[in-house]
């Protein structure tokens, strides 16, 4: 299984926080239950290295 690289978690770690930081802003009520699903997995991806998105892409288009 490949793992993301240091500079890919760090991406993932920035991303969910402009995407929650968004929502704060919006308002926690006011967005769509969907909108959390893309930072939820970004942290996870972070945390873990495993990126399952990032997973597929290399089966499909291969391994740079």
């Amino acid at each position: 299984m490949t793992k993301a690289s240091k500079a890919m978690r760090f991406f993932f770690f920035n991303a969910a926080t402009i995407i929650l930081i968004g929502i704060w802003l919006t308002g926690f009520d006011q967005v769509h239950w969907f909108l959390y699903a893309v930072p939820v997995f970004f942290l996870f991806a972070a945390a873990v290295g495993i990126c399952p998105g990032l997973i597929m892409a290399q089966k499909i288009f291969g391994k740079d």
